[in-house]
């Protein structure tokens, strides 16, 4: 079941990235298999690397209640553009608003998928 829900978020992460460029200009995928190469690599860095940078980043994390894990999350977007040719995204901005599009989509996944689970 954790493999299909896994399956599953990866495959709405990869249609996001893909359908990304056609309404925010600042972002850029050559074509569907970066998209999903993307998704791929962003949810290792996800697993990986954001928390390691949480730890790090703890303080400032508590003292921003919480909203420094937005910076958090666009700095791994960041990171997936400069791991995965083909997929770009303008500015520090643009990372932001594509990490925020990320998570309440995931969010809202994750929230449906427990719901109708049961």
């Amino acid at each position: 079941m954790m493999r299909l829900r896994i399956l599953i978020h990866w495959i709405v992460t990869s249609a996001i990235l893909f359908g990304m460029p056609y309404v925010f200009p600042g972002i850029t995928v050559a074509n569907i298999l970066v998209a999903i190469i993307a998704a791929f690599v962003l949810g290792v860095v996800n697993t990986i690397i954001r928390p390691i940078f949480k730890f790090l980043a703890f303080p400032i994390t508590f003292l921003t209640f919480g909203l420094f894990t937005f910076v958090i999350n666009a700095f791994t977007v960041l990171l997936t553009t400069w791991i995965v040719p083909g997929f770009a995204v303008a500015n520090f901005w643009w990372a932001l608003l594509l990490s925020v599009i990320i998570s309440t989509v995931g969010w809202f996944f994750h929230r449906y998928y427990h719901v109708h689970s049961l």
